[in-house]
């Protein structure tokens, strides 16, 4: 057994960070009680912080564990960066990276799920359950996966399958986009977007968890859009998404959050159902 002798100090707390964000996110998440219908009218208006964490309304702590998710996400990113930067980089990190991720991208984003769809659940419970830890093992098979395939040389650029960060993204993205909906847009419409969010949820959620253990390509967004030189419109691109985003807030998370899903594995299905001349004109020399 080889004993592992000195452990990186700065990367290691970043990454228990993510950690923490992950087992906090399943705490406040056990404080949803959503009976499937709520009084539509706005949630109480918080003055400070500490009323949110002591706050029993459902859609507070459903906004409140969706951005523990995020602040996980955050962690999560600077983790690998501070560690290269002090020329720490270890096997170590990158085994604990994984077991903190299954955590907050796998297991908290499927136990809120189950607490942000209770209709579903009351309707098909053991579907319900079932999608929720389908969620979880495939996150953890996908990190599995991404620590014994992954090396030095292979393509940063790309994924293959949807990374688990992005998944739970989607997840916290509507918890988050609950609150947003009952208490700055219209609280009059919340009750046919929770309805329906309660029915279609789940079952988009199903798919999410296939495509972490895909092989569909998915782009590393931070080293293709922000990683080396880029020409001026891209950074311009760049720009306007961001100021875009700080517009209309955390509404647009979701959209680009599903987009990000669902493009690449679309692109994927139509390029295997609509072959290429080149797979078509080598097929023949294959077989043969």
């Amino acid at each position: 057994m080889r004993r592992i002798r000195a452990i990186a100090v700065l990367p290691t707390l970043f990454t228990l960070g993510n950690l923490v964000c992950g087992f906090f996110a399943i705490v406040v998440a056990s404080r949803i009680a959503k009976s499937g219908t709520l009084d539509f009218v706005p949630a109480p208006r918080l003055e400070t912080a500490r009323q949110l964490w002591g706050s029993v309304d459902p859609t507070h702590n459903l906004m409140l564990c969706g951005g523990l998710i995020f602040l996980a996400m955050l962690f999560d990113m600077f983790d690998g960066q501070v560690a290269r930067l002090t020329r720490t980089t270890s096997d170590f990190g990158g085994q604990l990276d994984s077991l903190c991720d299954v955590v907050s991208f796998g297991v908290a984003p499927a136990f809120l799920l189950v607490k942000m769809c209770p209709q579903f659940t009351n309707l098909h419970r053991e579907a319900g359950w079932a999608i929720a830890a389908l969620y979880a093992c495939c996150a953890a098979l996908r990190l599995a996966r991404y620590n014994v395939e992954t090396d030095e040389t292979d393509d940063l650029g790309w994924f293959a399958g949807l990374p688990t960060p992005a998944a739970a993204a989607v997840v916290a993205s509507f918890a988050i986009l609950s609150y947003t909906i009952r208490n700055e847009i219209n609280f009059e419409i919340y009750a046919d977007f929770d309805w329906w969010m309660q029915r279609l949820l789940p079952l988009f959620v199903a798919g999410v968890a296939l495509l972490m253990v895909s092989r569909v390509p998915y782009p590393h967004l931070v080293t293709q859009l922000l990683r080396g030189k880029r020409s001026f419109s891209h950074v311009v691109t760049i720009v306007v998404t961001m100021i875009a985003l700080l517009t209309v807030r955390w509404y647009a998370i979701p959209i680009l959050g599903c987009g990000y899903v669902a493009v690449p594995a679309l692109r994927t299905a139509w390029q295997w159902m609509v072959p290429t001349k080149t797979s078509i004109t080598t097929t023949p020399n294959e077989a043969v």
